[in-house]
């Protein structure tokens, strides 16, 4: 297994099948892109089928352990099964995704291969969900997590991205994963560097202490050092668990991530919040594929204090030792 130079083993992989998406949430810097009519083949711009499985097989090579498939939405890729069923078999296969298509789709997916699913779901209220997603596809997601359970993917871990618009649905949320047997729920914390409109950001610290105070037992995950709350119960007897995704100005969370990213034109990158290191993978023979791999591992480093650092006033900038990684 590939580690940086700050000892962080890559032992997975995101993969972004496609930048288009049937929603338009007001969080996203996607803004719901290209032709979302319906699940098609892959797109001029898409990785086909085969660049994908290239890919996987060769880092499968390096101890590569999980792939998670993300978008865009995923499932508008018509060619989504027979991708996850030619992903190698050691690697652990989740995606993320609406939910929109799963009715229909989700037990397909598991034939294939699938074993994990994370759904997005900002509120419980249509109305609400429709102000956030820009969709009126509410019904459809709650049957699409369904969908997902009776198909065997148990959990689904429900994602809810925290900012000025959804913290007040927060408490619906957590008491709805409480109540539901087969689900938790992911708090994952807005990032204004990719979205920009920094005044929705909150203070994620609340969210936790609120948790806290909730909570029948608290878990610490080493992974981006996460907590888990288990609400109305234990994880022995299937309370609820909410776990919160905090990466902004959070050292901690950096040193502890272990993923690298592909986009969905084929090039990979060290970290989400990052751009500058984009590096491609060529016509995706398998000798490119290993080079660049092995160059965007080498290259990996903590965004917050390493890639960005506080200065005297305490802001985060630029570390200008890194600015050359972009060159």
């Amino acid at each position: 297994m590939l580690a940086d130079e700050f000892g962080r083993e890559v032992s997975g992989v995101r993969v972004s099948l496609t930048d288009r998406c049937n929603f338009d949430c007001v969080y996203c810097h996607n803004e719901g892109l290209g032709d979302t009519r319906g699940p098609m083949d892959p797109q001029d711009d898409e990785m086909t089928a085969d660049e994908v499985v290239r890919f996987l097989e060769v880092v499968e090579e390096f101890g590569v352990e999980k792939v998670k498939f993300t978008g865009g939405e995923p499932m508008l890729r018509q060619d989504l099964e027979e991708i996850i069923r030619r992903t190698p078999d050691s690697m652990e296969v989740s995606m993320t995704t609406n939910g929109t298509f799963l009715p229909g789709r989700a037990e397909g997916l598991v034939d294939a291969g699938l074993e994990r699913v994370n759904v997005s779901q900002d509120a419980m209220d249509p109305e609400e969900f429709a102000a956030v997603t820009k969709s009126g596809a509410y019904d459809r997601v709650m049957e699409g997590v369904q969908a997902a359970l009776d198909a065997g993917l148990d959990p689904v871990k429900l994602n809810m991205v925290v900012f000025e618009k959804t913290a007040g649905y927060v408490p619906e949320m957590v008491e709805h994963v409480a109540e539901n047997p087969g689900l938790q729920l992911q708090l994952i914390e807005y990032m204004p560097e990719l979205t920009g409109k920094a005044e929705w950001a909150i203070d994620i610290d609340r969210v936790h202490n609120w948790l806290a105070e909730q909570a029948v037992e608290i878990e610490h995950r080493e992974m981006h050092d996460r907590k888990r709350y288990w609400i109305g119960g234990t994880a022995d007897d299937d309370g609820g668990m909410v776990e919160i995704v905090d990466p902004v100005e959070n050292p901690t969370f950096c040193a502890n991530c272990h993923r690298v990213r592909v986009t969905h034109d084929g090039y990979l990158k060290g970290c989400l919040n990052r751009n500058d290191d984009l590096k491609s993978m060529g016509e995706m023979t398998r000798d490119e594929i290993r080079e660049t791999f092995r160059e965007t591992v080498a290259q990996r480093v903590p965004f917050y204090g390493e890639y960005m650092v506080r200065e005297g006033d305490g802001e985060w900038e630029l570390n200008d030792e890194y600015v050359e990684l972009a060159d």
